[in-house]
């Protein structure tokens, strides 16, 4: 007698299945036996699993792993080669593309400006550009598009596809999903920047097996990806983690933030937030080489030639980079009192010159978090700086590949 497959069967395949992939992802190389120890299946259902995987060309056999008493057991990997993925990040000031593997290395990649004063349309196109070639050198290599992802500085939903509100950009309400759906034929994502660097850390970076962490995206924006008990935590709305918006200082005379709003955290600790430092400094008759440098090359003045000052202990440069570093870890330390996380990372722009903030943002949170927190959770730049989202934009995919195998086709 045939046993029919059930709504119920298939949702309990599809959980085991990712589970066994996500052990290959993590644990690799690894063999069957090893794959139900840890998964708690029988052998028989490991091995159907397996064979599953295998035809969707997810996983591949390295090899007989003969150490030890037992018998010989065939190693399985993860086969970075099943696809290419498209990964976007829509920046203020630029439009980057990258195109990687099931594993995140990187393929290609491009990365040009853009004006936030210029029409959305603009921007768009742009990025499309830049999509095109990325799947022309993905159609080279003659491998499928995987998916493709964009990293957004804003609030999405991620049900509809929508950029709900990216203050930075004054974007509203942008159809994203459908927009590229329609012009690529691909399964696109969205997703926002600071939850796709928490993504890209934990599949690839810094916060590999780590369950509870946070990830700060600094750049023209501040942004946190929230990510607890082992995945991330998007909130009632799915807009958790808009923590440069906190509130902390409301003098009517401080810089208002592009949401609209005084004193929040991001107008303190965001990349300009360092060019208005030095500005100030300068225009008081400051000491530095910056003005040099920026004849030199011709550049106004921008966090790249601040580090290259702080690079040749510049002290205008070293003192702003501090001020700025004690303000971001001010905020550090509420999340700390907050969620207690294992570690905060720092990634985006403002990470390029992390070697130089850190100092002062552990001293801030040593200063303004609970003792017993701040000496157990550890402060570190991200893996991928100032690229952070951007792979994330990659890793979103990845994600979605581990929770729903299914969704790639048999060979």
């Amino acid at each position: 007698m045939e046993i029919k497959s059930t709504p119920d069967q298939s949702f309990v395949r599809e959980l085991n299945l990712s589970s066994v992939l996500r052990l290959v992802y993590n644990k690799a190389p690894i063999s069957r036996a090893q794959l139900a120890t840890r998964t708690g299946l029988n052998k028989s259902t490991v091995s159907s699993l397996v064979e599953d995987l295998l035809d969707r060309n997810l996983i591949h056999q390295t090899g007989i792993n003969s150490a030890g008493t037992g018998r010989p057991a065939m190693q399985l990997e993860i086969n970075p080669h099943v696809g290419c993925i498209v990964g976007v990040e829509l920046g203020v000031d630029f439009v980057a593309v990258m195109l990687t593997d099931f594993v995140g290395k990187t393929l290609w990649r491009e990365h040009v400006g853009a004006d936030p004063t210029e029409s959305q349309e603009k921007t768009l196109n742009a990025a499309l550009t830049l999509i095109q070639k990325a799947l022309v050198v993905c159609h080279d290599t003659e491998l499928p598009v995987m998916g493709l992802s964009f990293a957004i500085p804003g609030t999405v939903d991620l049900d509809e596809g929508l950029v709900i509100f990216a203050p930075n950009l004054k974007w509203h309400n942008v159809p994203l999903r459908d927009m590229f759906s329609n012009n690529t034929g691909l399964k696109v994502f969205i997703e926002n920047d600071a939850n796709a660097a928490a993504l890209a850390e934990n599949l690839f970076g810094v916060a590999q097996q780590l369950r509870d962490f946070i990830f700060v995206f600094a750049g023209v924006g501040l942004g946190g990806g929230l990510f607890l008990n082992g995945q991330l935590y998007r909130g009632k709305g799915g807009y958790a983690g808009e923590i440069g918006h906190t509130s902390i200082i409301a003098e009517p005379f401080q810089t208002p933030c592009h949401c609209g709003k005084l004193g929040c955290w991001e107008t303190y600790a965001n990349q300009y937030s360092i060019i208005r430092r030095v500005q100030s400094r300068l225009e008081a008759g400051a000491s530095s080489l910056i003005p040099s440098l920026m004849a030199e090359q011709d550049t106004p003045l921008s966090l790249a030639i601040i580090k290259q000052a702080a690079d040749v202990k510049d002290q205008c440069a070293l003192d702003a980079l501090t001020e700025a570093g004690t303000a971001m870890g001010a905020g550090f330390a509420g999340l700390l009192n907050i969620f207690d996380p294992d570690k905060i990372i720092l990634g985006g722009p403002v990470s390029l010159a992390g070697e130089y903030l850190l100092p002062a943002i552990q001293e801030s949170v040593k200063k303004h978090a609970m003792a017993e927190i701040a000496t157990q959770t550890e402060v570190e730049i991200s893996a991928f700086g100032p690229d952070a989202s951007l792979i994330g934009a990659a890793a979103v995919v990845v994600d979605d590949v581990l929770r729903y195998p299914t969704h790639i086709e048999r060979r």
